[in-house]
């Protein structure tokens, strides 16, 4: 069942990143398997996956690296809309100047390129372009959340994954909970009914102020185009707005838990703080599920203080108690179960570049993540407009509605 037949809801197939780095990595390097050359782009066998990474900033080169240290890829290209960033990761990784690309049409010199792979970091809002682009091309996708900014693009990657499937190529998107064993136990006794009748789920997602130093860098010179590119952060079309680019973790992992998609929701929200972009800082909203489920969501990215991206699943058996930061508890009437999650940030991205690696070689093209990524940004959308409208939006109106962002890309070079 596709995102858009799913308007009554039913349940979609199921088995989740603060851009904030923590300290005390401690990403293990995996071994490296053989790779089968049909599965790969006609890569001799024992050979690594060739890799190109499209987009260069920060976290582009961070994900590139825990590629490399991964030991079965080879980083041999890359592209991103501004040459100093393709430099920078071109130096990084030893890359030739000949396979640096720029400009808003860097990606696809790139994928014209001898590559069994690509990592996809540029900025939300050219994601669908991007995957479809490497899909077609015949390429193997690592996506980065959330998938698009809109309903269009989710539709779009939703295509995309089916494509890969017939094509056998494999299409992943970089969840870190998803990736972890305790949230993974977690979901499954949820699923299992060792909770009992779920009562209600709560949501939240709180931190201090995210994209400063794309406020401060969009204040210097707010008219000129590519410092709005740089700045897209700030940009409700370019990043989807906090709910969607940032608070898509807890809701995901609230979809994971429910496993499914809800029906309406009920919110708003606004900006407290001074800020030039035109994204808000804090969020409040109802998400009616099926079953007469209640998730209770509410986010700020604004002041100092407390710091958490947590979800609680309610029952009347137990509790599930999940954060990105710290521990996962799962307490029930004969079972108990707490740890922490260590460092979340860094593993689970060294758990999926693995898995991604795996399926790969091992031919594994049912690309699972894609259809619960779309639905967990879908939710973040129904949100949104609910927010924005500061009322009442239903999952059929959205669906139907499909309002598409459209990014103003004058004075840009292609």
């Amino acid at each position: 069942m596709t995102a858009s037949q799913n308007t009554d809801q039913t349940k979609f197939s199921s088995p989740i990143t603060r851009r904030r780095f923590l300290a005390g990595t401690s990403a293990s390097v995996l071994a490296f398997t053989v790779i089968k050359p049909e599965l790969v782009g006609g890569a001799a066998a024992n050979s690594k996956i060739d890799l190109g990474l499209i987009g260069c900033g920060g976290r582009g080169k961070w994900i590139a690296d825990l590629f490399r240290k991964h030991g079965g890829y080879n980083v041999v290209a890359v592209a991103d809309y501004f040459q100093d960033r393709a430099d920078g990761a071109g130096e990084q990784f030893k890359i030739e100047a000949s396979n640096r690309y720029t400009g808003l049409s860097g990606y696809r010199k790139l994928l014209e390129q001898k590559l069994d792979a690509v990592a996809i970091e540029s900025p939300p809002y050219f994601h669908p372009e991007h995957a479809a682009a490497a899909v077609e091309a015949g390429r193997h996708v690592y996506l980065a959340k959330p998938v698009a900014v809109d309903v269009p693009g989710c539709l779009t990657v939703e295509e995309s994954g089916k494509k890969a499937t017939a094509k056998k190529l494999c299409f992943q998107v970089d969840f870190q909970t998803r990736a972890n064993k305790l949230y993974q136990d977690a979901a499954r006794r949820v699923h299992e009914g060792e909770l009992g009748k779920i009562v209600s789920v709560e949501a939240n997602y709180q931190c201090g102020a995210t994209w400063d130093s794309m406020d401060q860098l969009l204040r210097k010179d707010p008219k000129n185009p590519e410092t709005r590119l740089r700045a897209w952060g700030v940009s409700r079309v370019l990043s989807g707005d906090i709910i969607t680019e940032q608070n898509i973790h807890t809701l995901d992992v609230a979809c994971w838990m429910l496993d499914a998609a809800p029906v309406r929701a009920e919110g708003t929200g606004g900006r407290a703080r001074d800020f030039l972009g035109d994204c808000w800082d804090h969020f409040a909203v109802i998400f009616y599920f099926p079953n007469d489920l209640v998730v209770s969501f509410n986010s700020h990215q604004s002041g100092f203080g407390y710091d958490d991206i947590m979800c609680r699943v309610y029952g009347l058996k137990g509790t599930v108690d999940t954060h990105y930061f710290g521990n996962v508890m799962v307490k029930t009437t004969d079972y108990y179960n707490s740890g922490s999650v260590g460092s979340l940030y860094t593993d689970g991205v060294v758990t999926n570049v693995a898995t991604f690696h795996d399926s790969i070689t091992r031919g594994e093209c049912g690309n699972p993540t894609v259809a619960q990524s779309v639905r967990s940004n879908l939710t973040t959308i129904l949100g949104r407009m609910a927010a924005y409208k500061n009322g009442a939006v239903t999952w059929q109106e959205m669906m139907r509605g499909k309002e598409k962002l459209v990014a103003d890309l004058k004075g840009l070079r292609e």
